[in-house]
């Protein structure tokens, strides 16, 4: 390892299908650029494969690089890719590590021989002290392997503010592919772990070992300044959270003049009780907000324990209507609905004028009470399918084909509506809306 010191780092592509929203939001590898970062530091050669953009295929480029280690990152719907890219870089001769969110929570899904270490947390600490050789026994928030049997050494929650700086070398590579809808190039960038809120749907809150951990928002500011992109993408599970925190972010950009278009998670209520805060943001550049609308009734919000209500959620879309920040609602579509239920967003939608709209099928995260909750009710073990797109537990009230029926519906509805709008004017309508004519019949058979 010491005279090879290329380290491969893998982002698997999300499917191997065209009907996987690809081209319309792809995120920049993030993750794996603050671990570039690190292995710099380190003297290590890194490089990226990202398998949203990439046309060499990963084989391929495994056997240009021959790297001395290859970590692979993703989610639970890239599990079967990730193992996949470990297993033929194991055969290749690599040292195997994964990480990313789904292993946080799932790490044991990864106890193969063909893999090596398993992080279980946010911090690249682990991943150098592994690379320099330090003691498996003595490196928090991995699993490793001794005599053959996996050792599971305790998570640590990490506090994000001693992160260096992602490197963002494959991003200016690349620029012409990371995008969040019509905002071409979107840079992504990272203020905080985790969610304080416990909405009973959500694993994001579980992250970082359910430690809320924030960035000083100085040093967010002053990371902006410095990346070459007028579009900023903030993946934070929210990032409407502090008042004191936001007046501090709007003050220091006017303070540098800095013109940017911003994208961010951000809590219906936040929005509703903050109209003036949000004229400010507007004033700055906010350009999207993805709000959690989840239903279009109040029953449903009680029972995600979103601690709001649609009177709220109105609300909220009403100020970002009335601000000319788009507002991007999404929508959770209850496994107990009936084709009434379907109908009920529809007409939310478009009483509300929510011209921008995200619907994710309910799925009981993996290693979760959820999931206990809905065991006897899978109907597929396939990690591929926890997607947002596909039913995995068995609905209450219709059918899987009578459930998959009305959701495309829904959605081709939505995509029509948005095509008249004039919406997303750089994808394919007829491709997509095609696909989900198919679906209607052909999901849940």
């Amino acid at each position: 390892m010491k005279e090879n010191r290329k380290v491969l780092l893998v982002h698997p592509e999300i499917s191997r299908t065209k009907y996987n929203f690809a081209g319309i939001i792809d995120n920049e590898p993030l993750e794996l650029e603050y671990i570039w970062a690190m292995l710099v530091q380190e003297g290590w050669q890194p490089y990226i494969w990202d398998g949203q953009v990439e046309k060499v295929p990963f084989v391929k480029r495994l056997r240009e690089l021959r790297p001395a280690v290859v970590y692979i990152c993703g989610r639970t719907r890239q599990e079967n890719f990730m193992k996949e890219y470990a297993a033929v870089s194991k055969k290749s001769g690599a040292v195997t590590m994964i990480g990313g969110l789904h292993a946080q929570r799932c790490y044991s899904r990864f106890f193969t021989g063909y893999i090596d270490y398993v992080f279980t947390g946010f911090n690249t600490d682990p991943i150098r002290d592994v690379l320099r050789g330090d003691s498996p026994e003595n490196i928090s928030s991995l699993c490793w392997k001794r005599d053959g049997r996996w050792v599971m050494n305790r998570a640590v929650a990490h506090d994000i503010r001693k992160l260096i700086r992602p490197d963002r070398t494959y991003f200016y590579e690349h620029s012409d592919r990371y995008r969040y809808l019509e905002l071409l190039p979107a840079a992504q960038v990272r203020t905080a772990y985790s969610c304080p809120y416990r909405c009973s749907f959500c694993i994001r809150n579980r992250m970082n070992c359910g430690v809320y951990s924030q960035r000083d928002i100085a040093d967010v500011v002053d990371e902006i300044a410095q990346i070459n992109c007028e579009n900023i993408y903030f993946t934070d599970d929210d990032f409407l959270l502090g008042e004191e925190r936001l007046e501090e972010f709007i003050r220091l950009v006017r303070e540098k003049n800095i013109r940017k278009r911003y994208v961010c998670y951000g809590r219906a209520d936040f929005i509703a009780a903050h109209p003036g805060l949000m004229r400010k943001l507007r004033d700055i550049g906010m350009y999207y907000v993805l709000v959690g609308i989840e239903a279009a009734d109040d029953g449903h919000l009680e029972a995600y324990g979103k601690r709001s209500d649609n009177s709220v959620n109105t609300e909220a879309v009403r100020i970002l209507n009335s601000l000319g920040i788009y507002a991007m609602g999404l929508f959770i579509v209850d496994l107990d609905y009936t084709a009434a239920d379907f109908l009920n967003i529809w007409k939310w939608v478009r009483k509300n004028d929510l011209r921008h709209v995200a619907v994710s099928i309910f799925t009981p995260e993996m290693n979760t009470e959820l999931i206990k909750e809905y065991r006897g009710r899978l109907i597929t073990r396939d990690p591929s399918h926890w997607d947002y797109l596909h039913v995995v537990a068995k609905p209450s009230r219709l059918s899987v084909r009578g459930y998959y029926f009305c959701y495309h519906i829904l959605l081709i509805s939505l995509f029509l509506r948005a095509w008249r709008q004039g919406i997303y004017d750089f994808i394919d309508y007829r491709f997509f809306i095609g696909s989900m004519v198919k679906n209607l019949f052909g999901f849940g058979g």
